[in-house]
């Protein structure tokens, strides 16, 4: 039986906070692992979207923990800059490491579209060989559910660049037909920078994922079906 997730508050600088939620695996099933997932630029952590994936891992053996980035948390449409959005995802894997329930799990971090890319970015960061960020914790892995590889109609471009300086596994969930980044190009993204990644296409899946009846499934599950994909690719990449 599922539990409501604990509420956590994210403390990001002297002035701003955000929430976050912690969905806990059931004891039995865990699998010292806690996910971190962001969420995309215009829908907050509360999204159907965010929840199905986040109570589908965590049943799955999966400690998840979303949250709210300082923009939509006090109810503002545009994202912040991109230092303040990297400064929160920062500040939250903080709070997963040092939580009394997640001490010692392995720290993967993803999200939907923009919330997946600051994840990048911050792995990035932490992986580049920056004396200041030597200090944060490691990142084992990461998951992305839609990644925004270019705006729709623009595939020049290409929000690439910090890529390949990411060391930890990654895992690319996207669909056949995503304006911001089709499969195809993911795989070929993947090819040329030659990165340590996975892709687990999603048959003519959108930028959500969301697949046309042609398909054969039901949304729940194409849904089902990517989720058991992660934890796949976790048992494989993380053991």
């Amino acid at each position: 039986m599922s539990t409501e997730p604990e509420t956590l508050k994210v403390q990001v600088n002297e002035r701003d906070s955000v929430a976050a939620l912690l969905y806990a695996a059931p004891k039995r099933d865990r699998k010292g692992a806690t996910l971190i997932l962001g969420h995309g630029a215009g829908a907050n952590q509360l999204h159907p979207f965010m929840q199905i994936f986040a109570k589908g891992l965590a049943a799955r053996g999966l400690d998840v923990l979303t949250f709210n980035f300082v923009y939509m948390d006090q109810g503002r449409r545009v994202p912040d800059p991109k230092a303040k959005l990297e400064a929160c995802y920062s500040a939250v894997i903080t709070v997963a490491r040092k939580h009394p329930k997640l001490k010692g799990n392995k720290i993967v971090i993803g999200g939907k579209s923009m919330g997946g890319r600051i994840a990048s970015q911050v792995a990035a960061a932490m992986q580049s060989n920056a004396p200041q960020e030597k200090s944060m914790p490691a990142i084992a892995g990461l998951v992305f559910l839609g990644y925004p590889l270019h705006p729709p109609g623009n595939p020049e471009k290409v929000r690439d660049a910090h890529l390949d300086q990411i060391k930890s596994p990654m895992l690319f969930i996207q669909g056949s037909r995503d304006a911001f980044g089709t499969r195809d190009e993911i795989r070929e993204l993947i090819k040329r920078l030659k990165l340590p990644a996975m892709l687990h296409p999603i048959e003519g899946g959108d930028h959500s994922l969301k697949a046309p009846k042609s398909s054969g499934l039901t949304q729940e599950q194409v849904y089902e079906s990517a989720m058991d994909g992660i934890i796949g690719w976790m048992d494989s990449e993380l053991g």
